[in-house]
């Protein structure tokens, strides 16, 4: 159980550049819930708020590609900088915006996405670069692991500013996470001299499109894969938050997302560096959402926090192994000088299923109630089991570029 964490601490520099990359990542965590109590406290829809963070997932998606293929032919920290500033006073605007100005929200929403600080693309870019293999998926497991902290403490902490101050002083202080750490990520990657560019290639092998990276095999399926598996988390924050302002204790969507985070964490820990395959890892997630199914209003008229928070945990299990056993396996799949690009598109596949779920999952909640949002959402992942099966185990060479070496095999 503790090998992964081993495998870290006897890498140098390894344990720094994973804890500062997951601090760069806080913010982000908290976002989605902030933003969705501001809109929805402005207009009194969740449809409205979906649109709002729909907007913020979107830029993210439509920037992601761009992010990564410089990140795989910059320096990384320069990168983190300008990004952050950008992403920073975009949410910083959003949170002082009059409440009559609430269309300007979703504008702000996409600005901000498309400034969003490469933090994911630039860490996995170090793992997937690792020369020790056991270091490399060591990372991976541990990172999505300790990810789940992170879904512990950002929605936490969003949900008591929520209660405690206000909406507007949650999404500002997203604002303020966003600029700190991802400076200090920044710091930290240029100070450990390691670098997230693959080794310089002659000119005719590093051309080739922003879409050349999907030609290799497997990569599109695992990227649709992955937009339905986060799409469907999203819902499922979606639905806590609704769950939690129906019952008039707003504080509780933090709690139960801890609880769920909670869940994930611990099914990293004891799971994620095991050895099982992608469809069955993303299937036990859809069999975690179906379990909410009765839980939750109208099926269940009244249920307790505890029900709910119990049938969380257990789902959460199986979060956490999915996405390291996912990153993993893109890791694998793209070429090497290309990873970057990958993960850059990984990240517009999450973020597209984000964008098409939220304001479904808004509608489905205005409605018809949490467990019609929940039923769906699963029904979300069952579709992503059914294309994780079309993953290869190994990489393949890019069908569009023939110049390019295969990607080694994870």
């Amino acid at each position: 159980m503790l090998a992964p964490y081993r495998r870290i601490l006897a890498t140098p520099h390894l344990p720094l550049l994973l804890a500062v990359s997951l601090l760069a990542r806080l913010y982000a965590t908290g976002m989605a819930l902030a933003v969705t109590f501001l809109v929805a406290g402005w207009t009194g829809s969740y449809t409205a708020a979906g649109v709002a963070t729909a907007a913020l997932v979107v830029g993210s998606g439509i920037g992601g590609p761009l992010r990564g293929r410089t990140v795989d032919r910059k320096p990384a920290p320069r990168i983190l900088v300008l990004t952050a500033l950008g992403y920073s006073t975009a949410v910083g605007l959003m949170a002082v915006l009059p409440a009559r100005w609430w269309l300007l929200a979703p504008v702000l929403g996409l600005l901000a996405g498309l400034s969003q600080p490469p933090a994911n693309q630039v860490a996995r870019s170090l793992w997937s670069r690792l020369p020790d293999p056991g270091a490399r998926e060591a990372s991976y497991a541990v990172e999505a692991t300790l990810q789940e902290v992170l879904f512990v403490v950002g929605p936490m902490l969003a949900a008591v500013l929520v209660a405690t101050v206000s909406p507007r002083a949650a999404v500002a202080s997203c604002a303020g996470l966003a600029l700190l750490g991802t400076v200090a990520f920044a710091l930290v990657v240029r100070r450990s001299g390691l670098t997230a560019n693959a080794p310089a290639k002659p000119a005719e092998q590093r051309r080739g499109s922003l879409f050349t990276v999907l030609g290799a095999r497997g990569v599109v399926p695992l990227l649709v894969t992955m937009a339905l598996l986060v799409g469907a988390l999203a819902a499922g924050d979606m639905v806590l938050v609704a769950w939690a302002r129906h019952n008039g204790t707003p504080s509780l969507a933090g709690v139960l997302g801890a609880v769920w985070a909670v869940g994930s964490g611990l099914g990293g820990l004891f799971i994620a560096g095991r050895s099982h395959r992608l469809p069955v890892r993303i299937g036990l997630v859809a069999a975690g959402f179906a379990l909410l199914v009765p839980v939750l209003p109208p099926v269940y008229g009244h249920p307790s926090p505890w029900l709910i928070g119990a049938v969380l945990a257990l789902g959460g299990t199986t979060i956490a192994p999915a996405i390291a056993a996912s990153n993993s396996r893109l890791g694998a799949l793209a070429p090497d000088d290309r990873r970057g690009e990958a993960f850059g598109w990984m990240t517009t596949a999450c973020t597209a299923g984000g964008a098409v779920t939220s304001p479904a999952i808004g509608a489905l909640l205005d409605h018809l109630g949490p467990a019609a949002a929940a039923g769906f959402a699963a029904l979300m992942i069952v579709a992503a089991t059914v294309l994780a099966r079309l993953v290869p185990e190994r990489g393949a060479v890019l069908v569009s570029s023939p110049a390019t070496e295969p990607a080694s095999a994870g």
